[in-house]
C-alpha cells in the first residue's frame, strides 16, 4: 500500500512513520517534518533512515499549498490526516475517492468533530487514540482505537539516582491554564526540580531547557519523580507515555484539577482526561486532586528508593500493556486489511 500521510505533530509523525515503514508500507509525509528521511534540521528527534524517499513527490509537495491537487492524491492508495480538520475540509472533494483516514491525537473538541461531520457521513474512516474520546459532545464514532506506539527497548532502564522531580512541558507558564501550571508549581515547590522543554526561560531556576534526544531519555532514566499535569484537552500526552515506559514513577493530578478550572468556560471543560483509568493510586503511580497529598507522594518517592522502584516497575508494565510497539503494529495491520 502507498500511503499519503499529512501530519501536524512532529514527534507523533516520527513515531507513526517509523512504525508504518517497519510494517512495509510505502508512506510519504506531505510537507511534514519527515518529508525527507533525515527530518527537518530544527527537530530534536532523530531522522528515520529506513523511510523510503520519494524525491519527485518531495519536490512537488514543497511547492504546493494546503489545497492539495487531486493529481497528487491520485498517486496514493490511501490518505491519513493527523487531526487537522481544516486539511480534511479543504481537500475533501479532491481526495474523497480515496480511502481517507482521520487520525486523532487527543485534541478533538465538539467544534472539531462538527467540522468533519459531513466527511464522516461521506465515508471517512476514524482512528482514535483514546477510548475517552467517546465523551466528546457530538462524537463521530470510531473505526478503530489505536494508541500511539512506544518501543519498550528504547524507553527503559530507569535508575532514579538523582533525587529530583521533573516535568516535560513546552511553554508551561505561557500556556498556564492549558498545562496546569499552578498545580504543577504547587506540587514541585520546595523540592529539587527541573522542568524541561522549549519556552520555559520564564521559570527561572526551574528551567531545564530543551534537551537533545539522548539527553532527554537520560533525564527520564536518571531522575526520581515525574510530575504530570497533562495538557488540555488531551486524555494523556506523549510525555506521559515516554515517562511511564522508561519506568520513572509518576505523580499525576486528578480529574478535578485537570478539568474543573474556574478560568475555563463551562463549554470548554471537556471531560475526557484518561489518567484515573491509567494510574491506579499507590500501585503503578500516584494520582489525586489534593495538592497536599500529591506533595506527600513526591516526598515519599524522594525518600524511599524501594517504593520508587516498585511504583516505577508497575508503571512500566502498564505502559507496555497500553503502548507497546509490537501490539500496536498488529492493530494497524488488522485495520489496513479491513480498509
Amino acid at each position: 500500500m502507498k500511503l499519503l500521510y499529512i501530519g501536524c505533530h512532529s514527534v507523533l509523525e516520527k513515531d507513526e512513520l517509523e512504525l508504518f515503514t517497519e510494517m512495509g508500507i510505502d508512506v510519504f509525509s506531505y510537507q511534514g517534518s519527515y518529508m525527507y528521511p533525515e527530518g527537518h534540521p530544527t527537530l530534536i528527534r532523530p531522522g528515520i533512515p529506513n523511510l523510503k524517499f520519494y524525491p519527485d513527490l518531495a519536490s512537488e509537495a514543497s511547492h504546493a499549498k494546503t489545497k492539495i491537487p487531486q493529481e497528487f492524491f491520485d498517486k496514493f492508495d490511501a490518505v491519513m490526516i493527523m487531526h487537522d480538520p481544516a486539511v480534511v475540509v479543504e481537500n475533501w472533494e479532491r481526495m474523497k475517492h480515496k480511502k481517507v483516514i482521520w487520525r486523532t491525537i487527543g485534541q478533538s473538541t465538539p467544534v472539531v468533530e462538527d467540522m468533519v461531520r459531513r466527511m464522516r457521513y461521506d465515508g471517512m474512516k476514524i482512528v482514535r487514540m483514546s477510548p475517552m474520546e467517546e465523551h466528546i459532545v457530538g462524537y463521530l464514532g470510531a473505526d478503530a482505537l489505536i494508541r500511539f506506539a512506544k518501543d519498550p527497548e528504547e524507553w527503559k532502564d530507569w535508575n532514579g539516582k538523582e533525587k529530583r522531580v521533573i516535568n516535560f512541558t513546552q511553554s508551561l507558564k505561557g500556556r498556564r491554564v492549558d498545562c496546569h501550571y499552578d498545580a504543577i508549581m504547587q506540587i514541585m515547590n520546595g523540592f529539587p526540580a527541573l522542568i524541561y522543554g522549549v519556552g520555559n526561560t520564564d521559570l527561572g531556576a526551574l528551567d531545564g531547557g530543551e534537551l537533545p534526544y539522548e539527553l532527554m531519555k537520560g533525564a527520564l532514566r536518571d531522575n526520581r519523580v515525574f510530575v504530570y499535569g497533562g495538557t488540555w484537552p488531551s486524555p494523556y500526552t506523549l510525555a506521559l507515555q515516554e515517562a511511564m515506559m522508561t519506568g520513572i514513577p509518576v505523580v499525576a493530578i486528578g480529574t478535578k484539577l485537570a478539568e474543573e478550572l474556574p478560568e475555563r468556560a463551562p463549554s470548554d471543560r471537556i471531560h475526557y482526561y484518561e489518567m484515573p483509568n491509567i494510574i491506579k493510586n499507590k500501585e503503578n503511580g500516584f494520582i489525586s486532586d489534593d495538592i497536599g497529598e500529591l506533595r506527600g507522594y513526591v516526598h515519599e518517592l524522594l525518600s524511599d528508593e524501594t517504593l520508587a522502584k516498585r511504583i516505577g516497575q508497575e508503571g512500566r508494565k502498564t505502559a507496555i500493556e497500553l503502548w507497546d510497539k509490537k501490539h500496536i503494529m498488529k492493530q494497524w495491520e488488522d485495520f489496513f486489511k479491513q480498509l
